[in-house]
């Protein structure tokens, strides 16, 4: 008689990172959390870190844009990068340049100081961030799971953005440089639990990597960004000159571009961009972000300087907005198959456009409810429309391209999260000097300064004291609501012609 002998059982450990692979997803979105939280976690610290660095308008809205600045032309980069020597080891030296510059941001003593500070996080977020996505299709085989944990993915990329200056305003309670801080025992945490849970991911040596498109396309942005807020400020060179690295900016992308379609292994897949629905849902998702990002800063600074809110106080207003995205994130799966892409995205868009319309007119800040309802249309549409465009960009690309197309993506959320603070800032500072008028007993000097933003006018008025103090700060904030219902106006606009726009390239499927 012959004895059968029972296979050994398989143990846990030996069947790879998918057994692991919900572990893995908390570890790879509390990381794509931490970094998309940085993106707008100092809105509601404007005014602190105004009063404790003094910057002028201009350094400060580097301070605030140099982070997604420097993340969106550096993901495509750091994403092949993962591809050929390792996406593991990319994500563990993320994670600790990330903590050094947080470290150093927190304690930042100049205003220089901090926006170099701000770059190197967004160096190391920039490492982080395309990992966490090609690390989840390596460890979700399953095609349905894949789906859930994208869906989850995509839902935590949005979210950050909204829930950033509720982080914001409970930590500049303490101090402005606890927003920064406070990255690093959450790194501590992270760091180990990564090298034990990541899985090492295979070196592809035929991958060449361009180093040329990368250096092109990082000038190019920065020059891009760079040339739009001195064209609006004007405080480090004349008009000519900004429109004049504006212009070689433009002309680098353009050659980047242009080099792409050349190169047999290229950073950017451009071909991608021949497909009507995929150019469509990735413009959903810059000028979503784009309006999104930029009109926090903006609303951050009217409830705390204007109204008068303190930072925590400012951050509960708006936490309607932060619930609704998570609302908005839960209800588009819902609503997507029934009524399909193009009508949810251009309606997400669409009602961003109405929920803001109310601010221009109705004095909402008399009315703390509507502006309640404001934040909730706001946070529900953005959230759905983002969605939605999500799911366009990857549908309409091959699954061979699959990985190219998720970078694009990201690259366009962090590119939107840079430029709407980029233009919508620069607009509010066009419209907000010259709507300033001189206020007597208030030196030319500080008239100059109290120019350049409304937390600088603020802390014009604070040291002036008096009736010439309080005159300033009522003209200064009467300014700030003027140019802020300018910008309120241009986000209007450009969601409304996109929302159309939508509707009219995209087909329902």
């Amino acid at each position: 008689m012959t004895v059968t002998q029972a296979a050994p059982p398989v143990r846990t450990a030996d069947r790879g990172p998918q057994d692991r692979r919900w572990a893995i997803l908390t570890l790879l979105c509390l990381s794509l959390l931490l970094i998309t939280v940085d993106a707008t976690v100092l809105h509601i610290a404007v005014p602190a870190l105004t009063a404790a660095l003094e910057p002028s308008a201009v350094q400060l809205l580097w301070i605030i844009d140099v982070y997604s600045l420097v993340v969106a032309p550096l993901l495509i980069l750091f994403g092949t990068l993962g591809d050929k020597y390792g996406r593991k080891r990319l994500v563990l030296g993320g994670f600790v340049l990330f903590g050094v510059a947080s470290a150093a941001a927190a304690f930042a003593p100049t205003p220089l100081t901090l926006i170099l500070a701000r770059a190197l996080l967004g160096v190391g977020g920039a490492m982080i961030m395309p990992a966490t996505l090609s690390l989840i299709r390596q460890v979700f085989t399953d095609r349905r799971e894949r789906a859930v944990a994208l869906g989850i993915w995509s839902a935590v990329a949005a979210a950050g953005a909204a829930v950033g200056p509720l982080i914001g305003g409970v930590l500049v309670g303490i101090w402005w440089g606890a927003v920064f801080l406070v990255n690093v025992p959450i790194l501590l945490v992270l760091l180990p639990a990564a090298v034990r849970l990541l899985p090492e991911s295979r070196e592809r040596e035929d991958r060449p990597w361009d180093g040329v498109s990368a250096v092109m396309s990082v000038l190019g942005i920065l020059a891009l960004a760079f040339g739009l807020k001195e064209a609006g400020s004007g405080s480090l060179m004349p008009l000519w000159a900004s429109l004049l690295v504006f212009l070689a900016g433009l002309g680098l992308l353009v050659a980047f571009v242009r080099r792409q379609t050349r190169l047999r292994a290229p950073l950017l897949e451009v071909g991608l961009f021949r497909s009507r629905a995929f150019s469509t849902g990735v413009a959903g998702v810059l000028f979503g972000v784009f309006a999104l990002v930029g009109l926090q800063l903006m609303l951050a600074q009217y409830l705390q300087l204007v109204l008068g809110d303190s930072p925590l106080h400012a951050a509960v207003r708006m936490l309607p907005l932060v619930l609704s995205a998570i609302a908005g994130g839960l209800a588009a799966a819902h609503i997507l198959p029934r009524i399909g892409m193009r009508a949810t995205m251009s309606g997400g868009l669409g009602l961003v456009a109405l929920a803001l319309t109310p601010t221009l007119t109705w004095g909402v800040e008399r009315h703390p409810v509507m502006l309640a309802i404001c934040f909730v249309g706001v946070g529900f549409g953005v959230q759905v429309a983002l969605l939605a465009a999500s799911d366009t960009i990857m549908a309409a690309a091959p699954e061979s391209q699959a990985g190219g197309a998720a970078a694009i993506e990201e690259t366009a959320y962090e590119l939107g999260a840079g430029l709407g603070v980029a233009v919508l800032g620069t607009i509010t500072t066009i419209v907000y000097a010259p709507g300033l008028p001189t206020v007597p007993g208030v030196s030319p000097g500080g008239m100059d300064e109290a120019r350049q933003s409304l937390a600088a006018a603020a802390h014009v008025a604070h040291e002036v004291g008096g009736g010439a103090g309080g005159a300033l700060l009522d003209a200064a904030r009467w300014a700030f609501v003027n140019a802020l219902h300018t910008t309120v106006v241009v986000s209007v606009v450009l969601l409304t012609l996109t929302a159309v726009a939508v509707a009219v390239l995209l087909s329902r499927d």
